[in-house]
């Protein structure tokens, strides 16, 4: 039953995604006409720049709480063109050198670590992705690190607490979906950094 439920969850993530990425793809494709047009302003710039992120952000969402399948594949380009166009223009840099091809639901994994990672820094910052022998690590630094406690001890719990605000679902989904695959997170408050290794 637990299975079908998550399995619901997913289908309603990917649909939501699934259903605004049209119209705001066609938000998109109109202003670009516009500016072929000649049109021009601040104005416009600053719709085509909430455009642009309202996309890149439906597509970070899609990968973070979208439906993935055991033999599907996220491809290193398309996780590194998310990544820039999420955080190009924001007060948060991801160092992560040319992404690998991952099967998805590795991809998902980090996805959900990242937006974890956001939480920490209000301030902006970098998060920092690596891979070594014991697998993958997030590592938060910033002028200020604040993460909160209750959330990111939730990540290793093996029953996470999920009355949480929506802003924070990701730290319920995360060691939630680590368990379904046998997998635990292991996580580091620090003054000066945090970091978060799956």
């Amino acid at each position: 039953m637990g299975q079908h439920i998550d399995n619901l969850a997913a289908l309603i993530g990917s649909r939501i995604c699934h259903d605004l990425s049209s119209p705001i793809g066609a938000v998109t494709n109109g202003l670009e006409l516009m500016s072929m047009a000649g049109g021009t302003g601040p104005e416009l710039d600053l719709v085509n720049e909430s455009a642009a992120n309202a996309n890149a952000r439906i597509r970070l969402f899609r990968l973070a709480f979208g439906q993935a399948t055991e033999d599907q594949i996220t491809s290193g380009q398309e996780i590194a063109a998310i990544l820039r166009d999420v955080y190009e223009q924001s007060r948060l840099t991801v160092d992560w050198p040319s992404p690998p091809d991952l099967p998805r639901h590795d991809a998902q994994a980090l996805i959900l670590g990242l937006l974890c990672c956001e939480e920490a820094l209000p301030q902006g910052g970098t998060i920092r992705v690596s891979t070594g022998a014991e697998g993958w690590l997030l590592e938060a630094t910033g002028a200020r690190v604040s993460p909160d406690a209750n959330l990111w001890e939730n990540l290793q719990r093996s029953y996470p607490d999920c009355d949480l605000a929506p802003a924070h679902v990701q730290f319920a989904l995360l060691p939630h979906f680590l368990a379904q695959r046998g997998k635990t997170c292991r996580c580091h408050m620090g003054d000066a950094k945090v970091s978060l290794a799956l």
